[in-house]
């Protein structure tokens, strides 16, 4: 290449020296043409274009036509239109260059353009060939417009290509990205020879539109048809069963091309990586990174960028930190890998910090921050219920003229419903309408979730009357909002009306309509649900559902009986049963099942503190102190910590997070009754390393621990923690503590 270079250089210094090079114009041109082909930068080909125009050459399609090819190459379309648009009027006849032409702007995405140039043509009387055909074709596929795509094809019979192998192969491409797999179907039955590009296209067709059986069906289909398929084939099979979450037999089908000894793509380990990521096989993974060492397929980048999200994705976050520092080259992909990998194990700010460093970066434009990078750092911090700052990041996203895709938007609206932000929340709702992205099923979720939770149960329903092709989730979405707000009829009417509509209720779905029944009070219903579950849907109850039974059952007063199905659960209950059946017990004042789920509770290891506050309430509201503290004591002695309630206020559309001091206050009672409970029993070490953790002290608090010191003939100490009282006691609590101090003085000498 260096050699070619400076050959190049060399006539272009000899300037006229060329017209010696060759005896004819035709080999002038042949000249010229070879130059360009092996021109290596843009500035060779400037200075053969020049050389061109200095010979008159300019005149010839054949090498306007490379001028344009040439230019692209290099990504300067403008220079590649101006070259087509100054040609002369002859050589605007020639097929040779509007084919050129039409590359070009297919080749650098500009695919309306392509089209315009298409109907330019025709109407200049320029009859396409089976080079025009296939460039069109691939351009309206990626425009997407199912009419022009019907134009199109009828353009193709009318002009007789519908036998011609290349542009039925595109065809059959066109109508696979449209999702349109009958009409690909029935266009390659009618094909009269099929080469391997056209079942690979039929396969490749089916992966797109999610359908692992009809790539299934055509793959061997193909086998049976005496073809074997090669490895794109195979890739195209295994990126169906992909797309469509089935992990167990994408691995399954790598082991069957690995045996019939089909070498492995890079595409194809991108894809397998890619599943082992969203399944349990990290072993696999790792295996598979020994393969890609071994296979020397390091340098393929989308293949480190999949190892990056496995590994993320398991949580291996140092070992994908690894594999980042040790790649030279980096695109805006291995960038989102690694942010989104420390996003998803919660490491927001490593996470923020990554992508601060990738705005700072002054590369080449495709590696700044885009839609998906904002969305992963976004995401992350709402995971962690960081939710002011997540509301910050998509302000800071609006401001950077980025706009938001619906994962985004669904992202950002979890956060409004969090945050019960619902002017916020409709301000989300009007940018969606604006970008016509409230026909997205993904949005109209997110759309329901947040004016349910925000308490506008109309606004919901209208939201999701609104989605055309609602889902599963958005079914249990909204029947989870009438549950949480206790509308239980309209829950069971949603139910039934999923039903009608023949879409199958799973797992959630249950655990929604039994929890709308339990918050209603529809004992009953709640019960045929969950034998229905059982009976007809064949789900096998989790423990989830069996929390929601005996939440069902104890806030209706049948403690004796959601009792009895706590005891017959074929799996060990976790906290939320047991916290479900102490709430009941608080609710209807029964110390017997309390104290037989007080044991269960303590027995559990769980990070839970609901169920130790729960338990500490109930026998203080008993009168049982010692009880209290024991549990207490209990919950801090396993590092467990009451998380303080917290309320948010916006003042100017920003939110700001409170702590609730009515929270603060309860608890500060509970635990000056818990000193007092101290100072007059034995127990001195348990009242002062309860006075240590307290966030918030009262004199009562001080005098509680003071009176333990003294009862306990600990004169120095008491008279020490008397001086550093740090608070402004009253006139009488001052005299109290005082009396007291002075009359255990008196009794002790």
């Amino acid at each position: 290449m260096r050699e070619m270079t400076e050959e190049m250089d060399c006539w272009f210094e000899k300037g006229t020296e060329l017209a010696n090079f060759s005896s004819t114009n035709n080999e002038i041109l042949d000249s010229f043409d070879y130059l360009l082909r092996q021109s290596v930068n843009i500035r060779h080909t400037k200075q053969i274009h020049s050389q061109i125009l200095f010979f008159g050459a300019s005149g010839s399609p054949f090498l306007a036509a490379g001028l344009v090819s040439s230019y692209a190459r290099f990504g300067l379309l403008c220079d590649a239109q101006k070259v087509f648009e100054t040609t002369t009027s002859e050589c605007i006849s020639n097929l040779l260059l509007w084919n050129s032409i039409l590359r070009a702007t297919v080749t650098n995405g500009e695919y309306q353009e392509t089209l315009g140039l298409y109907l330019r043509m025709k109407n200049f009387g320029v009859g396409a060939d089976g080079f025009t055909f296939p460039l069109v074709v691939r351009a309206c596929a990626m425009i997407g417009n199912r009419r022009l795509c019907k134009i199109l094809h009828c353009h193709v019979l009318e002009m007789g290509f519908q036998n011609h192998l290349h542009v039925v192969n595109e065809l059959l491409g066109l109508y696979g990205k449209l999702g349109r797999m009958d009409d690909a179907r029935q266009l390659f039955d009618r094909m009269v020879v099929r080469s391997h590009i056209s079942w690979n296209t039929m396969v490749s067709g089916f992966s797109l539109t999610c359908d692992s059986d009809g790539a299934l069906q055509m793959f061997r289909r193909m086998e049976l048809e005496g073809l074997e398929p090669n490895p794109v084939t195979w890739t195209s099979l295994l990126s169906s069963h992909a797309r469509c979450g089935h992990c167990r037999e994408t691995l399954e089908l790598y082991g069957v091309m690995r045996g019939r000894g089909i070498g492995a793509t890079a595409e194809a380990l991108a894809v397998v990586i890619s599943v082992s990521a969203d399944s349990d096989e990290f072993g696999r993974g790792e295996a598979l990174h020994g393969y890609v060492v071994r296979g020397g397929f390091e340098n393929y980048l989308f293949v480190k960028n999949s190892l990056i999200c496995m590994y993320g994705k398991h949580g291996a976050v140092n070992d994908a930190e690894v594999l980042f520092s040790e790649m030279e080259s980096k695109n805006i992909v291995t960038w989102n890998a690694l942010i989104t990998s420390y996003g998803e194990s919660g490491l927001c700010d490593q996470a923020f910090a990554l992508f601060s460093q990738l705005e700072k970066l002054d590369g080449h434009p495709l590696t700044r921050p885009n839609v998906i990078s904002w969305c992963a750092v976004i995401g992350g911090f709402a995971s962690k219920g960081r939710c002011e700052e997540s509301m910050e990041l998509f302000r800071q996203m609006q401001l950077a003229n980025l706009v938001a895709n619906s994962v985004t938007i669904s992202c950002i609206l979890s956060v409004c419903a969090e945050l019960s932000a619902l002017s916020l929340g409709r301000e989300i709702h009007a940018h969606v309408i604006r970008g016509s992205m409230d026909g997205n099923v993904l949005v109209g979720n997110g759309l329901i979730n947040m004016y349910t939770k925000c308490g506008s149960l109309r606004q919901g329903h209208w939201a999701f009357q609104k989605i055309d092709g609602k889902d599963l989730f958005s079914w249990n979405t909204m029947i989870a909002g009438y549950g949480m707000h206790g509308l239980g009829e309209n829950a069971l009417e949603t139910f039934d009306q999923m039903i009608k509509d023949g879409y199958k209720p799973d797992g959630v779905t249950f655990v929604t309509v039994i929890s709308a029944c339990s918050h209603a009070g529809l004992v009953n219903e709640g019960r045929k649900l969950f034998d229905q579950m059982r009976r007809e849907y064949r789900i096998e109850p989790q423990v989830e559902h069996y929390a929601c039974m005996v939440d069902l059952l104890g806030r209706a007063g049948f403690l004796q009986e959601a009792s009895g199905i706590v005891g017959s659960m074929p799996m060990e209950p976790n906290a939320c049963v047991w916290g479900a059946l102490l709430n009941s017990c608080r609710m209807y004042k029964n110390e017997d099942v309390a104290e037989e789920t007080a044991s269960q509770i303590l027995s559990l290891d769980c990070a839970m503190t609901g169920s130790y506050m729960l338990l500490s309430n109930i026998y203080a509201a008993s009168g049982r102190w010692g009880d209290s503290a024991r549990v207490r004591l209990s919950a801090r002695s396993r590092g467990l910590k009451k998380m303080p309630g917290q309320s948010w206020i916006v003042v100017k559309k920003k939110i700001h997070g409170v702590v609730v001091k009515i929270g603060l206050g309860c608890e500060l009672y509970v635990q000056n009754s818990l000193l007092h409970f101290f100072s007059v029993s034995d127990g001195c070490s348990y009242a002062s390393q309860l006075f240590d953790e307290m966030l918030v002290r009262e004199v009562v608090s001080w005098r509680g621990l003071i009176s333990r010191y003294l009862s306990s003939g600990l004169f120095d100490e008491a008279i020490s923690l008397f001086l550093k009282i740090d608070v402004k006691p009253n006139v009488v609590a001052f005299v109290s503590l005082l009396v007291v101090v002075g009359s255990m003085r008196d009794m002790y000498g």
